[in-house]
C-alpha cells in the first residue's frame, strides 16, 4: 500500500503543468472526453509498464537521452501533423487514425524519457517488491492529473475557435519537442549555428505544411 500511495501523490504532483497534462487539455478541446481519457489510459499503462518491466534494463544498453531525442523529434513531427489538421475536419476516421489511437499514440511518445516515466523506473528500484503497486499507482496519479487538464480542455473548447485551438494544441507539441531536444543533447551540439538552423528549418516546415493544410481543406469541384 506505501508503494501505490506514494506512486499516485508522486505522480499527480509531477504531472501538474507537465507536457502530458497539457495534452490532454488540449485533445479534450478537439476529441470527446471519454475518448481522451481512455487514450491516455492505454497510452499510461503500456508506457509504464515498459518502465517498470522493461526501462530499467533498456537504459543498460541505450542511454535515455537517445531515448528523449527520438520522442522529441516525434513530437515535433506530431505538431507539424496537428497542423495539416485531419483530425479536425473528421477525415483521420477514413484514411487515418482515429481520434482514440490519435490521443495514444501522442501520450505514448509524450512519455517517453519524460520525468514521470523516469520517476516510475526509480519507483520501481526503490521498491523491487511491489512492482505491480507502483505499476498502478502511477498509472491512476497520471489518470488524476490529466482528468484535471481535459476538464480544463472541455471548458476552453467550448469557447474557442477551432482555428485557434489546431494552432495552439500544435504549438504545445513542438515547444515541448523543442524542450526535450535541448534537455537531451549535449551543449556541444548546441552552437549558434546549429540553433538557428534547425529553427529556420522548423519555421520553414511549419509554413508549407501550415499551406498545405489549407490548400487539401479546400472544396474541391466534385464537392462542391
Amino acid at each position: 500500500m506505501e508503494a501505490f500511495i506514494t506512486a499516485s501523490l508522486f505522480v499527480v504532483l509531477a504531472e501538474m503543468g507537465d507536457k502530458t497534462q497539457l495534452l490532454g487539455m488540449a485533445f479534450a478541446t478537439r476529441y470527446r472526453w471519454q475518448t481522451v481519457l481512455c487514450g491516455v489510459f492505454v497510452a499510461t499503462v503500456l508506457n509504464h509498464l515498459f518502465a517498470v518491466v522493461v526501462g530499467s534494463y533498456i537504459t543498460n544498453y541505450v542511454p535515455m537521452s537517445t531515448v528523449q531525442i527520438i520522442a522529441s523529434l516525434s513530437f515535433i513531427v506530431f505538431g507539424l501533423w496537428t497542423i495539416r489538421g485531419d483530425q479536425l475536419e473528421g477525415e483521420d476516421r477514413e484514411r487515418s487514425m482515429s481520434p482514440f489511437w490519435t490521443v495514444t499514440v501522442a501520450f505514448f511518445i509524450a512519455e517517453m524519457g519524460d520525468k514521470t516515466q523516469l520517476a516510475t523506473i526509480a519507483l520501481a528500484a526503490k521498491f523491487p517488491n511491489e512492482i505491480v503497486p507502483v505499476w498502478m499507482g502511477t498509472t491512476i496519479g497520471m489518470m488524476i492529473a490529466n482528468a484535471i487538464g481535459i476538464l480544463i480542455g472541455v471548458v476552453l473548447g467550448k469557447q474557442i475557435p477551432e482555428r485557434i485551438v489546431k494552432w495552439g494544441a500544435s504549438l504545445i507539441f513542438i515547444f515541448f519537442g523543442i524542450l526535450g531536444l535541448y534537455d537531451a543533447l549535449p551543449r556541444e551540439y548546441l552552437s549558434v549555428t546549429r540553433v538557428s538552423l534547425f529553427i529556420a528549418v522548423l519555421i520553414a516546415l511549419i509554413y508549407f505544411v501550415a499551406k498545405w493544410g489549407n490548400q487539401s481543406s479546400k472544396p474541391t469541384p466534385e464537392a462542391e
